[in-house]
């Protein structure tokens, strides 16, 4: 298909001197080869500066992660900073990942900030984005960023913008921010040449204070002592994890810690995963072989930034198996309420968060230990505002989302793999300890509670037209929901966009009390809840399916889990979603 009049003018621009001779090389590479679809998609827009920063394929091209959206992003940031904090030092820390590009990507970024007069804190090396948050409140500084794709294949990279908190950037900030990286329309207007005085480089020292405030969290030292050779594999699948997860198991008392080593070293290219996911059972291969050829007790993994968590447990017929983000999560908060109240150590000002796909067992969990627990949006900004909010008022003991992210305590402000990593050993040391598995733990609290069984399914829609589909799917489904679901009927729709919770029985709607948001969820009369959103980070939209099953003992929790997993595979069908 010929390139359109507005690609065509895009291209010219970047072939003009404003951009380096190897970018333009680049480009006329790719015209020479007649790829007007890699054109298309490279130049058709401008790569969005959305609420959390930047993220995209790299290469050249407006529509791609490069030198020049990334400067023209940060230079709109220095701009808002300067316009917030007038008459003061302004101070960011940045971080990056082990993503290829990410340590020329965070000079870059320093550089700006510091030739824009502002004083950076840039990590030495490589480090995991729970740090960068640490580090945001640690130093007093108004910002800070880090250079990351999360678990994204490795032909993308990104940037995460974060406020004086060490959250994500939220509203007002979020909005503000945009406008000012929009006026920013050619790299002329960036300032490129950094103020080297005004970077200092950090590392060591910030880790220690980091382990510090971490190992404050520990609940039950006495049963890792006892129980300190635990056997741990963790990997942390070629990403940054390497620099604190071995760590801070050690300070927390864990003596066998065997790291799979064919991923310990850092590399963008991912060389043994498709995709860097510790969601995905092929990202945990290695260290499920690993496990099961040294009898491990547990198995630990950390995604390219460490802010999501993946963990493995030996079931009761000896075989591996991977829990998913909301089993983890229940099984955190499960531990953290129920060892702080037999330690003595809960209070009546304490509560947990989880987000609006998450599975409900955590309200019952909390519930069960009186203690307060809130529901946000989709994404750990929300989380971090709602600690934000409240602090001083009430405390925080954790909270997590089922897309593999936990916070435990308030010292970060953004999911931390790296405490979660110790939360979950000690969780298996205290079991152990008891003569129990994680697993056996895991069956034993949902035979309490009722088994919660969550599935996801991520549709794919890349370029302009998938983006137009998507907008399609979701128009479809408000303008005609279904009245039935796998047979059964739908009592309640919840449109986070418009904000009301429609009652189909009594035709009542009421507020859904939290910020607007794209979500579509239906509830069918057996309890079943079935989320839509369109992924704010990737090309995809994605559909949640939740439904609970009777499970009155340890026993029928095979069967159970299996009729849950149909009922699931029924709603996809009937939802025509396959």
């Amino acid at each position: 298909m010929p390139l359109s009049p507005e690609i065509q003018h895009s291209i010219s621009t970047w072939l003009t001197p404003e951009y380096d001779a190897q970018t333009q090389q680049a480009i006329r590479d790719m015209q020479a080869a007649g790829q007007e679809d890699a054109l298309t998609d490279a130049f058709y827009r401008s790569l969005e500066f959305g609420t959390g920063g930047l993220r995209g394929i790299m290469g050249p091209g407006s529509n791609r992660m490069n030198r020049y959206t990334l400067g023209m992003a940060t230079q709109g940031l220095c701009n808002y900073l300067l316009q917030s904090f007038p008459n003061q030092e302004i101070k960011v820390a940045i971080a990056h990942d082990s993503r290829n590009n990410s340590t020329e990507f965070a000079e870059i970024a320093a550089g700006i900030f510091s030739a824009n007069g502002i004083t950076v804190y840039l990590f030495e090396a490589l480090r995991p984005t729970p740090e960068l948050s640490f580090a945001i409140r640690e130093l007093g500084c108004q910002s800070g960023c880090v250079i990351t794709a999360s678990h994204n294949p490795k032909e993308y990279n990104g940037y995460k913008v974060y406020w004086n908190d060490g959250s994500q950037v939220v509203a007002p900030h979020d909005t503000n921010i945009i406008i000012e990286v929009n006026k920013i329309t050619s790299p002329s207007e960036v300032k490129f040449a950094a103020d080297n005085s005004k970077i200092i480089r950090i590392g060591a020292d910030m880790d220690a204070k980091y382990f510090a405030a971490a190992k404050k969290l520990s609940i039950d030292p006495a049963a890792i002592q006892r129980q300190h050779d635990l056997n741990i594999v963790y990997t942390p699948i070629h990403g940054s994890g390497i620099t604190l997860v071995p760590g801070l198991l050690r300070e927390f008392g864990f003596t066998n810690v065997n790291v799979v080593q064919a991923q310990a070293t850092p590399d963008g290219n991912f060389p043994t995963v498709q995709s860097p996911n510790p969601e995905e059972k092929s990202a945990m291969q290695l260290a499920l072989d690993q496990a099961k050829a040294t009898n491990a007790d547990i198995v630990l993994a950390t995604d390219p930034d460490a802010d999501r968590v993946g963990v493995g447990v030996k079931n009761d017929q000896g075989e591996w198996v991977l829990l998913n983000g909301n089993q983890t999560a229940a099984m955190l908060t499960h531990y953290l309420l129920s060892a702080r109240h037999r330690a003595g150590q809960s209070t009546p000002q304490d509560f947990i968060v989880y987000t609006i796909v998450t599975s409900e067992i955590l309200g019952d969990i909390a519930r069960e230990y009186n203690v307060k627990s809130y529901r946000t949006l989709t994404g750990f900004k929300y989380i971090a505002g709602l600690i934000r909010d409240l602090e001083g008022q009430e405390k925080y003991i954790g909270g997590g989302e089922e897309s593999y992210g936990f916070l435990i305590g308030d010292f970060v402000r953004d999911k931390d793999a790296i405490s979660a990593c110790a939360l979950v050993a000690e969780m298996a040391a205290v079991a152990k300890d008891q003569g129990r598995t994680l697993y056996q733990e895991m069956v034993a609290m949902y035979a309490h509670y009722g088994l919660y069984i969550e599935d996801l399914i991520s549709l794919t829609k890349k370029g302009q037209r998938g983006a137009e589909e998507i907008q399609e799917m979701m128009a479809g489904l408000r303008a005609n929901p279904p009245a039935h679901i796998d047979g059964l009927k739908v009592v309640e729709i919840r449109d986070y966009k418009t904000g009301k919770i429609h009652d189909l029985a009594t035709g009542l709607s009421t507020d859904t009390g939290v910020e607007s948001s794209n979500v579509l969820q239906f509830l069918t009369e057996d309890g079943s809840k079935i989320s839509a959103r369109p992924s704010g980070t990737e090309p995809k939209i994605k559909f949640y399916f939740s439904v609970k099953q009777p499970l009155k003992s340890a026993v029928d929790y095979d069967m159970a889990n299996r009729l849950g997993h149909e009922k699931i595979k029924a709603i996809i069908a009937d939802m025509k979603l396959t």
